[in-house]
């Protein structure tokens, strides 16, 4: 009988039973294992006892990024120092990064969930999976090579970069799944092209993990790569990392493991629940965390909960892939306005390639202005660019609900990055 590393629970009520259990125990956990924690309740008038359905967890505080960055080097610590066998830091590159602990259980369960991926992903122990992310202190390299280990796969640890040793070894070495942020997957998919190596790989599948990844850049991987499947994987360092959920087969939407957190779907300003299917801010518990537990962690995140039941039939609930962060969001002309949002324009109007960016500038009569810089498709002649500009000015006109300036840029022109592409230049306060 094959291994699964799906979860035990065969009903969605078996499932909230089991959360109902591991909240209390995550509570009761951090009440007696965290100073803070025991803080940040008592100020709530909550203890474990108040604790008896899922509901109840209404009841307990937020914890936010600053909580984090307040308690480094070791912040949320709910066990002792000795049961730490390795911490991991997140990318930030502004103050103190922000840094987990793992105890050796938040370490194996890490690559137990992890490995669920690659299976969701309909992998077998026979697939080959060039791993190009970031190692060292992020979690990326490493979750992505302990899931893979745990699954049964082979996995080639290449890190980011080094474009002509990443090519050699998807020929060399036979992969047949690629992970990667999307901007490293178009920088790869764009080499393999250049240098007429299509037909010498064995790609079948890619998993994205790190960023937004719009469907226009998906569509040219695919057509360069002839890759059968994309995935998104979402994951931070402070939730373990990645590997936390994924979009199955269908790709109707991102299955999260509910058997090791909890997602509560908020408004960003009131931090009440949103409506089933309404945009909201992830915030998330964890339930089997030892060494740093999320309490009703504010992720700054923003989806929706998919209703319904996917068309693979497990019973974990769904995402859908990130709009942004509420946090990423600029005011222009008085609309709050998400990069994914400029994506989805761009990504329906045909002729424009993948790449954008975005510069907003203040004039000297006061008033903001918006260009939009977009890359052509490879194939789209320049003659088209004035339809595309005007396109383009009128779909975010109507669907964004401002004016802006387009400016359609040659193929390749926009500059290319392994690791995540800025998106928005923001020079108003210049």
């Amino acid at each position: 009988m094959r291994k699964t590393f799906m979860p035990v629970q065969k009903t969605r009520e078996e499932l909230a039973a089991f959360q109902l259990e591991r909240l209390k125990w995550t509570v009761h956990h951090t009440y007696h294992g965290s100073p803070l924690y025991r803080q940040r309740f008592e100020e709530a008038h909550v203890t474990p006892d108040k604790i008896r359905t899922l509901d109840d967890l209404k009841l307990l505080p937020f914890t936010t990024a600053d909580d984090l960055k307040a308690g480094y080097p070791f912040p949320l610590l709910s066990v002792p120092l000795d049961d730490v066998v390795r911490i991991h830091a997140s990318s930030g590159t502004t103050g103190k990064r922000k840094i987990l602990s793992y105890t050796a259980k938040d370490i194996d369960d890490w690559a137990y969930f992890f490995a669920r991926c690659y299976e969701m992903a309909g992998m077998s122990s026979s697939d080959r999976v060039q791993i190009c992310v970031g190692y060292g202190l992020w979690t990326a390299g490493a979750g992505f090579q302990n899931g893979c280990e745990r699954f049964g796969a082979m996995a080639i640890p290449m890190g980011p970069g080094n474009l002509d040793m990443q090519c050699d070894f998807l020929v060399d070495f036979g992969a047949t799944v690629l992970c990667c942020t999307a901007s490293m997957g178009l920088l790869m998919a764009e080499e393999v092209e250049k240098k007429g190596i299509k037909e010498k790989i064995n790609l079948k599948k890619m998993i994205f993990g790190s960023e937004r990844s719009s469907d226009a850049m998906r569509a040219r991987i695919r057509e360069l790569l002839g890759v059968e499947h994309i995935f998104d994987i979402p994951g931070m360092t402070e939730l373990y990392g990645p590997g936390t959920g994924l979009d199955c087969v269908h790709h109707q939407g991102i299955h999260y493991w509910a058997d090791y957190y909890i997602v509560e779907f908020l408004d960003p300003d009131t931090l009440q629940p949103v409506p089933e299917g309404e945009i909201g801010e992830m915030v998330v518990t964890t339930l089997q965390k030892e060494a740093a537990p999320l309490v009703r962690y504010r992720t700054r995140d923003l989806t929706r909960a998919i209703p319904g039941t996917c068309a693979c039939g497990s019973i974990l609930p769904r995402h859908d892939r990130f709009l942004g962060r509420s946090d990423d969001m600029f005011i222009f002309r008085a609309v709050n306005i998400y990069p994914g949002q400029i994506d989805h324009v761009l990504s329906a109007i045909p002729g424009i390639g993948s790449e954008y960016q975005v510069h907003l500038t203040r004039g000297k009569d006061g008033k903001d202005y918006m260009v939009i810089k977009a890359e052509r498709g490879k194939e789209c002649p320049a003659d088209d660019d004035a339809k595309c500009k005007k396109l383009i000015e009128s779909e975010v006109k109507k669907q964004i609900m401002v004016s802006c300036e387009a400016a359609i840029c040659r193929y390749g022109e926009l500059p290319r990055s392994e690791r995540k592409t800025k998106r928005v230049f923001d020079k108003r306060d210049e």
